[in-house]
């Protein structure tokens, strides 16, 4: 081993030496682009005079200062009780809030540029996710192969900017037409798949709509075997025979399954259409559905929540937030196409997405996980931060109050990562991943929007420089 480190280039050996300081237990250096973006780096930081709402889902606490030391939340209480000590950075945050950072369990690191083409933007994403309060991410699906699992270790080596990411492995598909995606010819080969995704270091899988039922069931079991989990776009397998086979999350709330189309074949994937022709026109008090819903309930499913795709088809919803970051030939491209879908006064979504949002709320009241992504795919205009603050504003229209739609996008997501221990919500002796806001989400989710820093492992990160360094480049890199 020794002999072969001089044959290293450079990246690797500042990778190597990053992960035996990190083993060591010293925190990895930033690099001077990080170092660029960060506005609060110190040794002790008090937040005082701030409104906590902590994730959970209880009420706003007011008044509360919160004591940062080492990247994790030392002290908090009342602010007439607890003090800043000698030699802190004090933030007096009154009339402001924070909340934890967010947990979004279905992003990508691509974008539509062209006719079924997705460009890999994955240093501009990362930051934009920051930018939006966006503190750890699931990559819901890959096309690119290793673009995220490096980018995760660079995040990690303080390299680059950006959230933890639990990265997912390339999609585990059939025989499909995508032009990056694999076609799996049976269960043998899911499990190969699996085995060298895991092996190169992906902590998530994702099925894919052609998918068969065979390499499903092989999939779960090597993922499991692992340790890890696995979700599922799916639609050549219903909901119900994943729940089965031991699926551990269904993305797209319900607007992917294809359970109640009928004489569904086999293994067979009837088109998005057809599911969502019987979606649209489902009881979520019928018998049928809560048939559904118990199941999954039961087989504990978790179900996520993309509300913000799904509004970009929908004629009559306001234009998505965030837009004049793309280079300007997929800003026009994108507003061409919402005024497409502005003049389709036949479409699906026009009863799909209200059916959408009552169908997630029926599930949560019935007891089911309900997590939260964005999913910046389809025609475009899913930006990556902007859109992850426009998904809590949607589950507060579907029903769910303010402080339940930040749990959705906190603690629920973070619970089903694993990493609840550590971050989702605001506790002494959780890592210090904090989203200071001016105004009260509680009150007003749409406050959400108004980022003034954001906190991972204790480092205030400025999300006016992290949206500067990219706008109106985003589809370069």
């Amino acid at each position: 081993m020794r002999g072969n480190i001089p044959a290293m280039n450079a990246c690797a050996r500042v990778l190597l030496l990053l992960a035996a300081g990190a083993v060591a237990g010293q925190p990895a250096p930033f690099s001077n682009t990080v170092r660029g973006f960060i506005k609060v780096d110190a040794a002790v930081v008090a937040l005082t005079n701030v409104r906590v709402i902590d994730g959970t889902g209880a009420p706003a606490r007011e008044n509360q200062t919160i004591l940062i030391r080492g990247g994790d939340i030392a002290e908090m209480g009342d602010a007439s009780r607890v003090r800043a000590p000698e030699g802190a950075t004090v933030l007096d945050l009154a009339g402001k809030s924070v909340i934890p950072g967010l947990v979004m369990v279905h992003e990508h690191l691509y974008y539509p540029t062209g006719p079924g083409v997705y460009g890999q933007l994955g240093e501009s994403f990362v930051r934009l996710y920051l930018a939006g309060g966006v503190t750890t991410m699931r990559t819901g699906g890959n096309v690119n192969g290793f673009m995220d699992l490096k980018l995760k270790q660079l995040i990690e080596a303080g390299q680059q900017p950006g959230p933890a990411i639990d990265a997912t492995a390339p999609y585990l598909n059939g025989p499909n037409t995508f032009l990056q995606m694999r076609d799996m010819k049976d269960a043998d080969e899911a499990q190969r798949q699996v085995a060298y995704w895991a092996d190169m270091g992906a902590t998530s899988f994702k099925a894919y709509m052609q998918i068969s039922r065979a390499q499903l069931g092989a999939a779960v079991a090597a993922v499991h075997k692992r340790g890890l989990k696995i979700t599922g776009h799916l639609c050549s397998v219903t909901y119900a025979e994943a729940a089965d086979l031991g699926i551990d999350n269904l993305e797209h709330g319900f607007l992917a399954s294809t359970d109640f189309v009928p004489d569904k074949q086999p293994d067979t994937c009837p088109g998005q259409g057809a599911g969502q022709r019987t979606i649209a026109a489902l009881d979520e008090n019928g018998a049928p559905f809560k048939a559904l819903v118990k199941k999954l309930i039961d087989r504990k499913v978790a179900l996520t929540s993309t509300l913000t795709v799904f509004e970009t088809f929908t004629p009559g919803r306001p234009m998505p937030p965030g837009l004049d970051v793309l280079l300007p030939q997929l800003k026009q491209q994108y507003e061409e196409a919402y005024q497409r879908t502005a003049r389709n006064q036949q479409s699906i979504y026009s009863a799909l997405f209200p059916k959408a949002l009552a169908l997630e709320r029926a599930f949560a009241l019935a007891g089911g996980t309900l997590i939260a992504g964005t999913d910046p795919t389809g025609g475009g205009g899913v930006i990556p931060g902007y859109s992850n603050q426009r998904q809590l504003e949607l589950l507060v229209e579907a029903g769910f109050t303010p402080l339940e739609a930040i749990r959705i996008g906190t603690l629920n997501g973070a619970s089903y990562l694993g990493r609840a221990a550590r971050v989702g919500s605001i506790a002494v002796g959780k890592q210090a991943d904090l989203v200071v806001i001016d105004g009260d989400p509680s009150k007003t989710i749409a406050d959400v929007r108004k980022v003034e820093t954001v906190f991972k492992q204790g480092v205030g990160f400025d999300p006016v420089k992290l949206i500067a360094s990219v706008s109106g480049k985003v589809g370069l890199w």
